[in-house]
């Protein structure tokens, strides 16, 4: 089995638990492959028994590559979902920082984690996608987003205007601070903090959540994913900022946003001692009420 590691760097706090990934790995006799970047930070903090191969770009994971583990938050496996992109190569994340909604397996797990993913005891979990075009190529070949896509507005400036049409229909002039296009995945995230709702993974649809509305009545809207959203902004401020999971762009206010379900999925590893509502619980705290027991 060829697992590729992707990181970023973190506090010496965890670097116990990273040791031990690379030890149970080896113990399992996995062949590893680290994030050039990742193992130049790793070297010096972390024992190999040898020197592990590296890789660098999208490309290098097209070589046989049966998984990518991701050791971080949510934010990193966001990163490492950026580097797989179309591969559909799953994807599986350590928790080492703190909410983990993503990244599902506790850093006090790994042991277990690691010899269920060498014995194949998981399955896929499919995620979809969303796909950002614009007249100037906006992000590239990086133009998607697993949780969320997001208009801001760039500064302390006014509000903006951002005018949303679904399918060349008129939706609604939004008097905002910005707009979040989730997808079920990302209902969790951004969006659930500005009042959106929980959309189960398998929800074929995604939920439009305006950031600070100036009229209290507009709400969170949840439209079919098959839908295309097309956006245009209205500001006294030339910029605005567009972001796809943690890649931020600044933009002319005159570029116009379509936003559609990409044509690929993404594959998240869910170990089967798991499911999305065990996930909900513990991440969000129900039942912690005493009342319950």
């Amino acid at each position: 089995m060829k697992i590729a590691i992707y990181g970023r760097e973190f506090n010496d706090s965890v670097l116990p638990f990273a040791q031990e990934v690379f030890q149970v790995l080896q113990a399992h006799r996995v062949e590893v492959i680290i994030y050039a970047n990742f193992y130049q930070f790793l070297q010096k903090k972390v024992k190999f028994e040898q020197t592990p191969a590296t890789f660098q770009t999208h490309q290098d994971l097209l070589n046989g590559v049966d998984m990518v583990l991701s050791l971080g938050g949510d934010g990193t496996l966001l990163d490492t979902i950026a580097l797989i992109r179309n591969a559909m190569i799953p994807v599986v994340g350590i928790n080492l920082g703190r909410l983990g909604f993503l990244a599902s397996i506790n850093k006090s797990e790994i042991a277990l984690a690691i010899k269920a993913l060498v014995e194949g005891e998981y399955t896929l979990d499919k995620r979809v996608v969303l796909s950002l075009e614009s007249d100037n190529k906006l992000f590239t070949d990086e133009n998607f987003a697993l949780n969320d896509i997001t208009i801001h507005r760039r500064d302390n400036s006014a509000m903006m205007i951002i005018h949303a049409y679904m399918n060349g229909e008129f939706v609604n002039s939004y008097w905002a601070d910005g707009l979040i296009i989730a997808t079920p995945t990302g209902s969790t995230a951004y969006s659930l903090s500005c009042g959106g709702p929980i959309i189960f993974p398998n929800a074929k649809s995604f939920v439009i959540t305006p950031i600070a509305p100036h009229n209290l009545n507009v709400r969170p809207v949840i439209v079919p994913d098959d839908v295309v959203l097309t956006f245009e902004i209205e500001a006294r401020s030339k910029k605005f900022l567009l972001s796809c999971d943690s890649r931020t762009e600044t933009v002319d206010r005159s570029v116009k946003v379509t936003i559609s379900k990409s044509n690929f999925e993404v594959n998240l590893v869910r170990l089967n001692n798991e499911s999305y509502l065990k996930t909900l619980r513990n991440k969000l705290l129900w039942g912690i009420d005493t009342r319950n027991y």
